[in-house]
């Protein structure tokens, strides 16, 4: 399985996106804390209260190697739920990467530890820890629904999510599409135009194009 996550990630997550039936987009302006990386795997889902980092605390007792884990409020603000110590903890348990709809902080000494992070903010002002939240329930970023277990693929496009039990179909999809898109570009680079290849000369210029 490990062997799918990698896939996915070099698959990317335009092609998985196009290949799952253009489903799954998180739609949201998405800060790549280490320019050009690339992560997948299945989701470890945090809701927290409202700028509040207790379950991220809580969460780093179930992470499991490979997981992506989903840091979320009730609302996206920016209140960094995750720092430098957080991140250490996340990568030592194997985490795969974080993707934080909230603020993260120390930028720098997170790109040194060089675990993929994703956030809606980058913002100094921390986290109350208080509110007791849910681990592995269903939460909501950028308008899709992510439940524990579901695959996030993240890279600089963003992020976007392969429900658990569309996996292996998602899988075989894009690297059907890949290999299209793999012929196509050698047709491009010999000066083919996509005008034509995709039938949208016609589109344009009717019966004329004929």
């Amino acid at each position: 399985m490990t062997g799918h996550f990698e896939e996915l990630a070099a698959l990317g997550t335009a092609t998985v996106h196009e290949a799952a039936g253009k489903t799954g987009l998180v739609d949201r302006d998405l800060i790549q804390v280490i320019p050009g990386s690339r992560a997948a795997g299945p989701a470890r889902t945090v809701r927290c209260g409202q700028g509040d980092n207790l379950m991220v605390h809580a969460a780093m007792a179930r992470v499991q190697p490979g997981d992506v884990v989903v840091i979320t409020m009730p609302r996206p603000e920016p209140f960094a739920l995750v720092g430098e110590l957080l991140a250490t903890q996340a990568k030592a348990h194997g985490a795969a990467a974080l993707l934080v709809d909230a603020a993260v902080r120390d930028v720098d000494e997170l790109r040194e530890l060089g675990l993929p992070v994703w956030a809606s903010f980058v913002r100094v002002k921390g986290a109350a820890k208080v509110v007791v939240g849910t681990i592995d329930e269903p939460v909501e970023v950028g308008g899709a629904t992510i439940r524990s277990g579901d695959v996030v693929v993240l890279d600089t496009d963003g992020a976007v999510v392969v429900e658990r039990d569309r996996l292996e179909a998602v899988l075989e999809a894009s690297r059907q599409r890949a290999e299209r898109e793999r012929v196509k570009r050698a047709q491009l680079q010999a000066g083919a135009l996509s005008y034509d290849l995709d039938g949208l000369r016609q589109v344009v210029e009717g019966e004329a194009a004929c």
